[in-house]
């Protein structure tokens, strides 16, 4: 079945009114859907408008706060601890980001650890904020547990993103925005609406056997690491994730490993939790604490378009730099619209019909 294609501005004005039914204020839920949507428009489809019905089921299940006290707990000049208050990750993270901004406007850099939020959509919308501010940016947040360490059959850790964001002059900037397992869970809800298979080094079945089998993690399977396996450096990618779950889970005081809280609402808070929610880690550094903004900048504009003209190999018409593609994606979905899969849209649907609205 062909997708349905939603133009932004209708996705926009959905989800808004979605989040204003949640409760959430004005300027909280613009934000929310500013944030969430930028994953639709670069292309990162499992983490835009299909999860809103996610985030409406932890609201309804009493985990998500509409209306939180989002506050500083503890904080140095250029450091500070945020306590989210159960909020929308999409709009508790970039509050902290924000802060960490004014923090590097006033001392040169500017980190901020934070706990007890949700899930805060894509990371890289977090790290971009940095980039008008002629600043470099990084985000990056923990997440449930289903990600098995080399050589484990336990899940301990989540898909635990890592974004950094770096401007330039004349040059388009480079962002980059990956997950530290082979795949993200995502990846894997978009093959199971399409009915299809997945590639081999993704997932690992209850026993740790490789399985191409999209639906894995329902039957006691496990998400690999950044690598896949031992012998393709699938240490390097469980050493990235428990690096993002040190700063972002305990480092804040949110609880990290296999306490992190789930996503889905129907499943159950771990047990003996360590800390409070969700942990994010962001962190914003001004380049005229390093070097004059604009010789940096055009140094980075040479660097972006030495790799963007790199020889490609056969098949291939260029070399991409970080980010590229996503923005590639962004314009061409803003023009011709946003395409939904059929699940997705009856998901949209629901919630419609929940909340007395129209699609």
């Amino acid at each position: 079945m062909r997708d349905t294609i939603y133009s932004y501005h209708q996705l926009y004005a959905f989800a808004l009114s979605v989040f204003l039914k949640m409760g959430c204020s004005n300027e909280d839920a613009s934000l929310a859907t500013s944030v969430l949507l930028s994953a639709d428009l670069r292309g990162i489809d499992s983490h835009g408008i299909a999860r809103l019905v996610g985030y409406v089921r932890l609201w309804e299940a009493g985990r998500i706060n509409a209306t939180p006290n989002i506050k500083i707990v503890h904080e140095t000049p250029s450091t500070a601890v945020v306590d989210g208050d159960k909020g929308l990750g999409l709009v508790v993270a970039p509050k902290a980001m924000q802060i960490a901004i004014e923090k590097a406007k006033l001392v040169g850099t500017g980190w901020v650890s934070v706990k007890n939020s949700n899930h805060f959509g894509i990371a890289g919308y977090h790290a971009m904020m940095a980039l008008s501010q002629d600043m470099i940016g990084m985000a990056m947040t923990n997440a449930s547990a289903l990600v098995a360490p080399t050589f484990s059959a336990e899940k301990m850790l989540g898909t635990n993103p890592i974004a950094v964001a770096v401007p330039a002059g004349n040059e388009a900037p480079f962002v980059a925005d990956f997950a530290t397992t082979t795949a993200a869970n995502g990846k894997l809800e978009i093959a199971q609406r399409n009915n299809e298979s997945i590639p081999t080094g993704w997932a690992q079945d209850a026993e740790g056997n490789a399985s191409n089998d999209a639906a894995i993690l329902k039957k006691g399977g496990a998400l690999l690491p950044l690598g896949s396996e031992k012998e393709l450096g699938s240490h390097k990618g469980y050493a990235l994730g428990s690096i993002v779950d040190i700063f972002s889970g305990v480092l804040s005081g949110a609880s990290f490993g296999p306490w992190a809280p789930p996503f889905p609402a129907y499943v159950p808070m771990p047990d003996n939790m360590p800390g409070e929610g969700l942990g994010h880690f962001l962190g914003a550094m001004r380049i005229d604490a390093f070097r004059p903004a604009q010789d940096f900048k055009s140094n980075m504009d040479i660097w972006l378009n030495r790799f963007r003209n790199a020889k490609p190999i056969k098949g291939h018409d260029q070399v991409y730099v970080a980010g590229d593609i996503e923005r590639n994606m962004e314009g061409e979905r803003m023009k011709n619209g946003i395409p939904l899969v059929e699940e997705v849209v009856n998901d949209l649907s629901q919630l419609a019909n929940k909340f007395a609205l129209k699609l």
